[in-house]
């Protein structure tokens, strides 16, 4: 049986996020079925802080706040990569969640 790379698969579905929108944790991990679920993602997210093919910045918790801001560095750079490609953010968190919201089990439906 081959050996799934988790991180790979994440890595995969986060570089179809197209610009100015984002995805939670827990939505990557329901598309992957993921039995670690979200913190599986999150641990995915944390070690691909040297991979500018990622765009780590476009993921978000469940309720659209920066929760991995603190991987980029300095405090600020997931927010002005956001703000960079349209995205508001207000206090942490997407001023417009729902709208900017992809759902990659929806969005990579077959």
């Amino acid at each position: 049986m081959e050996q799934r790379n988790y991180f790979e698969e994440v890595y995969e579905v986060v570089r179809l996020i197209p610009p100015g929108r984002v995805t939670t944790y827990g939505s990557i991990a329901r598309y992957l079925s993921l039995r670690a679920g979200a913190r599986m993602v999150g641990w995915a997210m944390n070690g691909c802080h040297n991979r500018p093919d990622v765009p780590a910045h476009r993921v978000v918790n469940s309720i659209g706040v920066l929760t991995g801001k603190h991987f980029f560095g300095e405090p600020d750079v997931m927010q002005r990569l956001l703000e960079n490609e349209g995205v508001a953010v207000k206090n942490d968190k997407v001023v417009d969640f729902k709208t900017r919201y992809w759902d990659p089990s929806v969005e990579l439906a077959v």
